[in-house]
């Protein structure tokens, strides 16, 4: 393989985490403004039920993303 697409793939893959980075950042946001209680400070009470819908969202986000950003450069 040329080393220029090499360097492509991993400008692209970097660049894709990045996004990925930015936009589970911005659905955490979106979550704790439209839920009643503040996720910050019921995470930080070691509150379970909550880890677990974050961590959700987290990970639902991180597919949902990357498998657009993944189909998009490609």
């Amino acid at each position: 393989m040329e080393l220029g697409i090499i360097m492509a793939n991993f400008v692209y893959a970097v660049f894709g985490v990045i996004l990925t980075l930015i936009f589970m950042l911005l659905g955490f946001k979106l979550f704790d403004r439209v839920t009643p209680f503040d996720t910050s400070k019921q995470l930080s009470d070691n509150n379970t039920a909550v880890g677990i819908v974050v961590g959700s969202i987290f990970i639902g986000l991180g597919i949902a993303v990357g498998l657009v950003i993944g189909m998009g450069l490609n």
